[in-house]
């Protein structure tokens, strides 16, 4: 497959021309994927850097009301945080097509993950290396439901470096869980790693048909 028709330097969240904003003919495969991960690990932020239509989000300010739940550690200039989904859409060559659900991946938000799940082929979680033990719930959450993930590790410019064997045992991850760095900034690293979810959902897929 080859990666969404966007450079990596387009501009994070920027308007899609009309041509782009209606399914080619030639689509065949339309794939719901869910990008998930703890409070302020940049799921908005990469659904922008992929999306080729103009993202939906459903953000509110941060409250004071909302400290004693949302950790600001390591994210203190966040302002905003998403209270039900982001979404976006992706095509990866001419057949398939990406639609993104971004969702909280706080225990509060349970029932609503348990909803937008539901016919999900794949979820990408992301994980903060400042904050790994955040991602425990949200990686709670996928395994629960059954659905095929990978994981991305957003590097900040803080982020400590660890291997990926660290990471995998600090995650207890799976062997055959995909592994991969991302800056959900930039639109080619995000839709790398969208590639090793979907190559992974095949992967399971085939497994489970013989």
């Amino acid at each position: 497959m080859a990666s969404a028709p966007s450079s990596s330097d387009r501009t994070a969240g920027a308007p899609a021309d009309a041509a782009s904003l209606h399914l080619p003919d030639t689509a065949r495969e339309l794939v719901k994927i869910l990008v998930t991960g703890p409070f302020g690990v940049g799921k908005t932020t990469l659904i922008d850097a992929v999306s080729e239509i103009r993202p939906l989000h459903t953000e509110e300010h941060l409250t004071e009301a909302s400290a004693s739940v949302d950790d600001l550690a390591g994210v203190r200039d966040k302002t905003t945080t998403t209270v039900a989904i982001d979404f976006g859409r992706v095509s990866l060559g001419d057949s398939v097509v990406l639609y993104l659900f971004g969702t909280p991946g706080q225990e509060r938000f349970r029932p609503l993950w348990d909803d937008i799940a539901y016919g999900a082929l794949g979820a990408l979680v992301l994980v903060d290396t400042r904050r790994i033990a955040e991602s425990f719930d949200v990686l709670g959450l996928v395994e629960e439901s059954g659905v095929p993930f990978a994981v991305g590790l957003n590097m900040f410019p803080d982020s400590p470096r660890y291997t990926d064997e660290q990471v995998r045992r600090s995650l207890d991850l799976a062997p055959d869980t995909p592994l991969v760095t991302v800056d959900a900034r930039h639109t080619n690293a995000s839709v790398d790693a969208l590639l090793a979810l979907v190559q992974h959902v095949i992967d399971r897929m085939a497994s489970e048909a013989r």
